[in-house]
């Protein structure tokens, strides 16, 4: 497969007029990421759905994101907290394999209407103040954790439910954004080894990745700094308006305007 990586390859898929909407978007998805430590799939996979396949950008944001993240989430080990962080994990990791053949046999289009679904009911269980305040017990965990896990495999969504979980409790911006971006770079590996056994990091996905990968990882870099600029107000209003956006123009009723 990588021997086909050639130049005209690059060529070909530069040079489609969608790839200039899907490096805005990889931009603005880095551009969140690096600045909440979530945020990346709600943006990327909706709006990719639609000027791509749900395959395409489940596949390219799982290997622009675990490459251009993992710097950044390395240095979060220390400031997350494990006791929650470690089971969500490993609950995911067993569920994200049965996730990923929901990608493979579902119908595309449904797929998106799902996503920009559960984008908008997650934003509004956040948006609306609603905050947990019991403390966390082992089966709630194993609940959020298998939920995430099949949301990573199908769609690369595994935020939903441990957004909710850890935004609606007590902890800071600091320590919520280290246990996201922790989870996240934990499950993506689970998610890689389910994708490249079922054989979708293919050749077009690896291509459109490396091309993506550079202005994504570039806007990553920017969220990282703007995070420490903002208050926890501020950091928790920026990211639900831009997935609100996102989440309203993905929806396939505005296919014609995107393509």
């Amino acid at each position: 497969m990588f021997d086909l990586l050639d130049w005209s390859s690059f060529a070909a898929v530069a040079g489609e007029p969608r790839f200039v909407a899907a490096v805005l978007i990889s931009v603005l998805a880095g551009l969140v990421r690096g600045f909440s430590g979530f945020g990346s799939a709600l943006i990327y996979i909706p709006l990719v759905s639609a000027v791509y396949e749900p395959r395409i950008a489940a596949a390219t944001l799982l290997l622009i994101d675990f490459v251009s993240s993992l710097p950044f989430s390395i240095r979060e080990f220390s400031r997350c907290n494990w006791r929650e962080v470690a089971p969500i994990t490993i609950v995911a990791a067993i569920m994200s394999p049965i996730g990923t053949l929901a990608l493979i046999f579902a119908d595309p289009v449904l797929l998106r209407w799902v996503i920009s679904a559960l984008v908008l009911i997650l934003l509004a269980v956040l948006a609306s103040g609603w905050r947990y305040h019991g403390k966390p017990t082992l089966p709630a965990m194993a609940a959020v954790g298998a939920v995430s896990g099949l949301g990573s495999g199908a769609v690369q969504i595994a935020g939903p439910p441990v957004i909710i979980f850890w935004l609606s409790g007590r902890e800071n911006a600091l320590t919520v954004r280290a246990n996201l971006m922790v989870f996240f770079i934990l499950i993506s590996i689970a998610s890689f080894a389910s994708y490249l056994a079922q054989g979708l990091i293919a050749h077009d996905v690896v291509v459109l990745s490396l091309l993506l990968g550079v202005p994504y990882l570039v806007a990553l870099w920017a969220g990282v700094r703007f995070f420490h600029l903002a208050s926890d107000t501020t950091y928790r209003r920026i990211a639900y308006g831009i997935v609100a956006l996102s989440a309203l123009v993905s929806v396939p009723l505005f296919d014609s305007f995107i393509r």
